[in-house]
């Protein structure tokens, strides 16, 4: 491949040793070269607009303008596909998910701190990541723009709910989706109990979203959700989430009982199961089966295990995401149990794998762009 057909990549950091480091992975990659470095977020927007970068890694925690603001500047000024590389620290969590809310495309958890001396142990995630990234058009890296009224006004509780049938008018805008499995026979009623599971991984952050911040309150089902994310992250994203929401947003916990209008995002590190405690549901964590895929959590393990239960109808959505996790998963589901199947569009997926996988099986009821999710969600619930 010649030097004008390969692509560009920029590494911003303000340490050195991780410049070098994360430079040398590059040596020989068969098409991304490494065209320049930089120490901090200022640094950083001079270089994009001098060397037009095809992909840049940005590391979160930097002095004089940190990685969330030079990439809110980024994405306005000169648009590019970055990745995020942020410590497991609580703050850097919670910058990594703002900064996926921003823009960027996805992140890498360093494995030790801010300088991380064993960074090779990470090299292979590093390289397939910025290769994902470099494939992503800069116009699907839109800013979760959905503005939604914050919790601070409501009064929730995760054991007792005040039902309030006020619909927003997002559920009363005219339905763009597209019906793509015209024989599906699923017998919808209406007044069964429901489930809604969701899968997704990057892109996922932002996706979610997108659908989360637009389900109301008094929603009659509860929400399973598998996010391809490491430790210490999910709990950040269920946080945002839950602040950003009219819904209840937690990360699942062992033994958590399933509430209607409550959203449990799996742990990083462990598949989410579910199993029956009397005429209720329960969370069943499971850190003992290896990941699926080089997922754990694994959208394919959750909908499986789902499959085996039949006391209430389900709601399956696969959104953005490298790959095709959840495919087989959606195979079981629809071959035990009564499920309507929700794929996002190529036209709002970040990367366009997962939903197409699931498409190509023909099980898919509905593609709709990541906006209408929600509302047809809605449109299946009593």
């Amino acid at each position: 491949m010649s030097v004008d057909q390969q692509k560009r990549l920029l590494i911003v950091d303000d340490s050195a040793f991780m410049r070098k480091m994360i430079s040398e992975f590059f040596v020989d990659h068969p098409y991304i070269r490494v065209v320049g470095t930089a120490r901090n977020g200022k640094d950083a927007i001079k270089k994009i607009q001098l060397l037009q970068p095809d992909v840049v890694t940005m590391d979160v925690e930097m002095p004089e303008m940190n990685g969330l603001e030079a990439l809110k500047v980024i994405m306005k000024e000169c648009p590019v596909p970055v990745v995020m590389l942020s410590s497991t620290t609580k703050s850097g969590a919670q910058i990594t998910l703002e900064a996926m809310a921003s823009g960027a495309v996805d992140f890498i958890a360093k494995p030790s701190g801010p300088i991380s001396l064993d960074i090779e142990t990470i090299q292979d995630e590093i390289t397939r990541i910025v290769e994902n990234a470099v494939t992503v058009h800069v116009s699907k890296l839109r800013h979760a723009e959905h503005s939604v009224e914050l919790k601070t006004t409501k009064s929730k509780s995760l054991v007792e709910k005040i039902p309030t049938h006020t619909t927003t008018e997002i559920f009363h805008k005219e339905h763009h989706s597209k019906v793509v499995n015209k024989k599906s026979e699923v017998s919808w009623n209406s007044h069964s109990k429901k489930m809604v599971l969701i899968g997704t991984s990057t892109g996922g952050p932002r996706a979610l979203q997108e659908v989360i911040t637009r389900l109301p309150e008094d929603i009659s089902a509860p929400i399973l959700i598998v996010q391809h994310m490491p430790a210490g992250f999910t709990k950040s994203l269920a946080n945002r989430l839950d602040h950003l929401s009219k819904i209840t947003v937690k990360e699942a916990e062992q033994g958590d009982l399933l509430q209607d209008g409550v959203a449990y995002i799996a742990p990083g590190g462990y598949h989410l199961r579910i199993r029956k405690i009397g005429m209720s549901y329960g969370i069943e964590l499971d850190n003992l089966e290896p990941p699926r895929g080089g997922h754990r959590p694994s959208v394919d393990v959750m909908f499986e295990d789902n499959s085996n239960y039949n006391d209430f109808d389900k709601i399956a959505v696969i959104m953005t995401g490298m790959g095709s996790d959840g495919t087989k998963g959606l195979q079981a589901l629809k071959n035990k149990g009564n499920v309507i199947a929700v794929a996002e569009s190529a036209n709002t997926s970040v990367v366009y794998g997962m939903p197409k996988s699931a498409v190509a099986t023909g099980l898919v009821d509905e593609v709709v762009d990541v906006d209408d999710i929600a509302t047809i969600i809605m449109r299946y619930l009593p």
